[in-house]
């Protein structure tokens, strides 16, 4: 009897061994993630850090020094460019390097080989936009240069003797949930962290929704629905600025344009009004230090770990501090002991859609300027794990890829919606580029000219530079690639057989909008327009609406000694233009005597709200969801037709016509036997939106504050549950200076100000740590929330050991 129940004792541990060290779909070996000595547990970290710690690495070819401030924010100062960048990527990978990690296998298509076959459509499908091709061409140009090959070789071997330095134990968390091991960083992981950038903030795409139009409503109601230039504006580049430079000959407009009479079943992801990015400098003039200050607040999608890590990097060329991204070396965003600078999205057309017309079924070659030729296949390889390596194969024209043919489209897929079947994608993006020597170059900066001279190194994606400096210069420039291009090319698909809709060349890097100390002693950007309607050559048709940029300038203009308290205020602006626009409109329709008891205490609020998006107004809920339904009370009816794919106007056409044309035909509901009109509309749309806040969160209450509606949360990099943000109770709105929505908002805040003694403050929404189970991984979180920024500590020299610096490394070979 006690042979038999040990034989069960036995086989019942040898199962749960068995069990434990086994794989189920999503599940992670139980046994090894649970392992209190390699799992999951081994990753919790103390507050409580080593004071110092000495240890050797080959490699170095002298001694660094890194020292850890009270957020463990990291100082490294080096003897040499090389043991900079290398222990630069060292400390990075430190903290993270699982999210180095998944965005470049992200980027490159290279999910499936962690997760398994649900990745592979999507895997295919960063292939097939080029994202890997377009890294690769990066990688050559950039190893054409001794400078950023010695930065990225010394930032990919730092990186990896972190890597090497690692036991199974000591992977990041997510590792371990997915079963797998990091693998050696390569320079082209750096090139395709940029990649993924330009993607990022292509922004989506339009053509297909504009064909569409064209081809139902005809180039007349086309033109004045989406006109080339909107009827508010305040362009970054002031109106009236006088260009000094003579332009290159401008790209005629074909004579005769293709205008294909095909309805495309494309539903992209269209360009979002309202988000983007801030900044501005503000000159000595204007100051209480009679220096410039300096404000920059990227908004993108927030994360945990967050998208940027802030870092110091000294040695005797450059002492630069600021925002870098993970798995690229240099600073991005940040200042000097001399001059400062940030950047925010331009939203240039740099992205094409073309119609290739085949020879055969084959698909072997295409038709071009009247003669057929030959296309260039690329085939990728796609490891899946527990399964085959998959192969596709990808046709390149001199466009670009033909992304998905008829036979290669997934069915189910919904990215794949975002691609016309047979058309080749012509984008920037897919270029050989060296934008890292522009961030080395600017990390090293000392005036004016320095600056000037590291933007004609950029490419990709498009920004507005702001720039300041000791010596009292301001300067803001749009840069980047910008394709030589007739007015228009590229508002609509286009014909890939004709080369005058090809790119011709590029607006000279050195007659790309700018300015330097204009009268006014200020410069901004808030993605809107670049320029008035002066400007001799074409960037795009459309930017973001001009609300945020208006509000900015507004109070720029009248500020009078300013110091960093003011630019952080204004960084927290949540007063809406758009409100102050439309809402005195809006509620002078509303025909009171026909709303019932709840309908008129919500529009007793309205009328009454203050136009700021503040956490704890009612009115801004209430104002935000009208807006938006009154939108599609105007529009849904004649551009949302199922079968044609289509877009509604910009939000500053629809404010137009509001404002100005109150019997225009487009307030009518064509699916009704009477005639609507813009007062039928405003009515509709308000008492929708009262029905529609009351069934989501019950009668008027607190659940309707701003703050709740809004929902701000910072969700974790793979939605991994756990390990994002708790709900963050916060103002702003896609209309206001300050830009939060729901997982989309500032980034990273800076402010400089410049002088003697540079003093700086930001603040992400994060930590230093890519480490769920670390201190450090969210300890910025309710300070970003609450509008606040830190002083970023600047060491001028290896040898200053503040307070506030509680960690000391030294690395030699």
């Amino acid at each position: 009897m006690n042979i038999i129940r040990s034989l069960l004792s036995f086989l019942a541990a040898l199962a749960l061994v068995i069990t434990l060290n086994t794989k189920f779909g999503d599940i992670p070996p139980l046994g090894k993630f649970l392992d209190p000595f390699h799992g999951f547990w081994k990753n919790a970290e103390s507050r409580n850090v080593d004071a110092g710690k000495n240890f050797k690495i080959e490699g170095l070819k002298g001694e660094v020094e890194i020292k850890f401030d009270e957020r463990m924010v990291p100082h490294i100062f080096a003897d040499n460019n090389h043991d900079l960048y290398f222990a630069q990527g060292y400390v990075t990978a430190k903290d993270r390097l699982w999210q180095m990690d998944f965005q470049t296998r992200f980027a490159s298509g290279r999910l499936s080989e962690v997760v398994g076959p649900k990745a592979l459509e999507l895997d295919r499908y960063q292939r097939r936009m080029g994202m890997a091709f377009g890294a690769e061409n990066m990688v050559k140009v950039m190893m054409q240069d001794p400078e950023i090959k010695e930065t990225m070789e010394a930032y990919t071997e730092g990186v990896n003797a972190y890597i090497h330095s690692l036991k199974p134990g000591d992977y990041p968390v997510e590792f371990k949930l997915l079963n797998y091991v990091p693998e050696d960083w390569k320079p082209l992981n750096s090139a395709l962290l940029l990649k993924l950038m330009s993607a990022t903030l292509a922004g989506g795409s339009n053509e297909f929704y504009m064909s569409n139009i064209l081809n139902k409503y005809g180039p007349d109601i086309t033109k004045n629905l989406f006109p080339d230039y909107p009827f508010r504006e305040d362009p970054i580049i002031p109106n009236g600025s006088k260009w000094e430079f003579n332009p290159q000959p401008v790209p005629s407009i074909p004579e005769v344009l293709s205008n294909e009479k095909t309805t495309y079943q494309v539903r992209t992801r269209e360009l979002e009004d309202g988000i983007g990015s801030n900044n501005w400098a503000v000159g000595g003039s204007k100051t209480a230090s009679s220096f410039p200050i300096l404000a920059n607040d990227p908004h993108l999608d927030i994360t945990l770990p967050s998208i940027w890590y802030q870092i110091q990097i000294a040695s005797p060329e450059a002492n630069v501090c600021g925002a870098s991204i993970p798995g690229a070396p240099g600073v991005i965003i940040g200042f000097n002991q001399t001059i400062a600078w940030g950047v925010t999205n331009v939203g240039a057309d740099v992205l094409d859609w073309y119609n290739i017309k085949f020879k055969d079924a084959s698909k072997k070659e295409y038709w071009y300027d009247n003669k057929w030729r030959a296309l260039k296949l690329r085939v990728e390889s796609i490891q899946v794990k527990g399964g085959k390596t998959v192969t596709d194969s990808v046709y390149y024209t001199h466009h670009g890829p033909i992304v998905y043919s008829t036979e290669q489209r997934p069915d189910n897929f919904s990215k794949a919606n975002n691609i016309p079947t047979g058309h080749a994608l012509r984008w920037v993006a897919h270029d050989g580029s060296n934008d890292v020597k522009t961030f080395y170059k600017l990390n090293r900066a000392k005036n004016y000219a320095d600056y000037r001279e590291a933007l004609t190194h950029y490419s990709a994606p498009a920004q507005n530079f702001v720039f300041a400096s000791v010596e009292n210069d301001i300067a803001i420039t749009s840069n980047g690639y910008f394709p030589g291009k007739w007015p228009g090319q590229g508002k609509f698909l286009m014909d890939g057989s004709d080369p005058a809709n090809d790119w011709q060349g590029r607006i000279p890097a050195e007659q790309n909008p700018t300015i330097k100390n204009p009268a006014r002693d200020f410069v901004s950007s808030a993605n809107q327009s670049l320029t008035d309607q002066t400007y001799p050559y074409y960037i795009n048709w459309e930017f973001a609406a001009s609300e945020r940029a208006r509000r900015i300038n507004k109070r720029l203009t009248v500020m009078r000694k300013a110091n960093v308290d003011s630019l952080i205020n204004l960084q927290n602006d949540n007063y809406s233009i758009l409100a102050e626009n439309i809402l005195p409109t809006l509620v002078a329709l509303i025909n009171t005597e026909k709303l019932n008891a709840s309908q008129r205490e919500v529009y007793n609020i309205v009328s009454k709200w203050n136009k700021f998006f503040n956490a704890q107004e009612v009115g801004a809920s209430i104002f935000e969801l009208w807006h938006k339904i009154l939108a599609e009370e105007i529009w849904e009816d004649d551009l949302g037709d199922p079968k044609i794919p289509m877009r509604y106007p910009s939000r500053d056409r629809t404010v137009q016509l509001l404002l100005n044309e109150p019997d225009s035909r487009w307030f009518d509901n064509v699916h009704t036997a009477q005639k609507e009109t813009r007062e039928d509309a405003v009515n509709a749309a308000f008492k929708f939106t009262v029905d529609s806040l009351q069934k989501r969160y019950g009668p008027l209450d607190g659940d309707w504050e701003w703050g709740n509606v809004k929902h701000t949360n910072v969700p974790h990099l793979a939605k991994v549950a756990g390990f994002g943000s708790r709900f963050l109770k916060n103002g702003g709105s896609k209309s206001s200076v300050n830009a939060m929505s729901e997982s989309n908002g500032p980034s990273w805040r800076m402010v400089v100000a410049l002088g003697n003694n540079v003093k700086a403050y930001g603040v992400f929404p994060g930590g230093e740590s890519g480490n769920p189970g670390s201190p450090y991984y969210d300890n910025m979180l309710n300070t970003w929330s609450e509008g606040k920024l830190i002083e970023m500590i600047y060491l001028k020299s290896r040898y200053e050991t503040p307070k506030t610096i509680i960690s000391t490394w030294k690395m030699s070979r």
